[in-house]
């Protein structure tokens, strides 16, 4: 097959369209042939020698596909050769064909054609697993995203919504903004300003009963500062640094609570693995899906073999929703 390799870490430049071996389906496995990928921030940090893949997964980019069964391993059951499907990587994602437990498949979702759910496992997995599963975010609650119109954020602003919850995103440009309103922000806030002071001015000085954040240090105090009374913030990316203080005082005047999750270094089994995650994923987010209460946004498509210009492109900033990869 072919896929997308990296010679050596660094720029989008580092990355080719080349043949390697086909992956093979083990025990509890399933064989895909790729119809599609899609590009997160993850994929590039990895392309800079900065996100490893986990022991034992490919070292090929991409944490998420659709395609269609082409080979079943020893053991699986529930599914078909030629089922149509989505699916959870720990990596290998751009390329021809995949091997991926069968715990992490997905149907395509009801009225989502094929391509565009290659967007949806990472987005949607990452979304219910921290602010539903980590955040447990109730209707009624504030829920605050920042980067309201990346990847994550365009899915979290909806799912936040359908649960009932007042959405608050941030972003860092008026058009932007103004997308995250047409997707069920209730209050919208540019990054640019003071968050904290900005969201108690919108909610009456009560703040954030849930954050999820991908800042990291950088946003540490003022989330903190943003958080409601027994509230909880949810660390998933680290685009501002690994290192910051902690006001534990006020942490616990707050009675609040700071978690860091991540998705793709998890087991495939037990009760909080990627296997519980998908499946909560199913039963929960696929039918907001299907009744048109949350839908997949998407930038663009480009040729898988143009990974680069993908790379490129999301690095450059303004991008809303998902970059998708199409197979040749």
């Amino acid at each position: 097959m072919y896929a997308i390799t990296v010679s050596e870490p660094g720029g989008p430049e580092s990355m080719q369209w080349t043949e390697v071996p086909d992956p093979v389906a083990g025990p509890g496995e399933v064989v895909l042939d790729v119809v599609a990928s899609a590009v997160n921030r993850a994929d590039l940090m990895q392309r800079q020698g900065n996100y490893p893949p986990p022991p034992g997964a490919s070292e090929i980019i991409g944490l998420e596909c659709s395609g269609r069964i082409a080979e079943l391993g020893e053991g699986v059951d529930g599914w078909e050769v030629g089922d149509e499907v989505c699916a959870l990587l720990a990596g290998g994602g751009y390329a021809e064909k995949v091997a991926v437990p069968a715990a992490q498949l997905l149907p395509v979702p009801p009225g989502v054609d094929l391509v565009t759910a290659a967007g949806l496992p990472e987005v949607a997995c990452t979304v219910w697993s921290n602010i539903v599963m980590a955040g447990r975010l109730a209707s009624g609650e504030t829920f605050l995203v920042q980067g309201g119109s990346s990847g994550i954020g365009t899915h979290a602003i909806q799912v936040a919504a359908a649960l009932g919850a007042r959405v608050a995103a941030t972003a860092g440009a008026p058009d932007r903004l103004e997308r995250c309103r047409e997707l069920g922000a209730d209050i919208v806030i540019d990054y640019h300003d003071d968050i904290a002071a900005e969201l108690k001015k919108a909610t009456d000085d009560h703040g954030a009963d849930v954050i999820l954040d991908n800042m990291g240090a950088k946003g540490l105090a003022g989330n903190l500062d943003a958080l409601a009374p027994d509230g909880r913030l949810v660390i998933i990316g680290l685009q501002g640094g690994t290192k910051a203080e902690l006001d534990i005082g006020a942490l616990l005047r707050k009675r609040g609570s700071v978690t860091a999750m991540g998705l793709r270094g998890r087991p495939v089994d037990g009760p909080h693995g990627k296997g519980a995650v998908v499946a909560a994923v199913a039963a929960n987010v696929w039918p907001m899906i299907a009744d048109g209460r949350v839908r997949p946004i998407v930038h663009g498509s480009m040729p898988m073999t143009d990974a680069a210009e993908a790379h490129r492109t999301l690095e450059a900033g303004g991008v809303v929703g998902k970059i998708l990869l199409t197979t040749p």
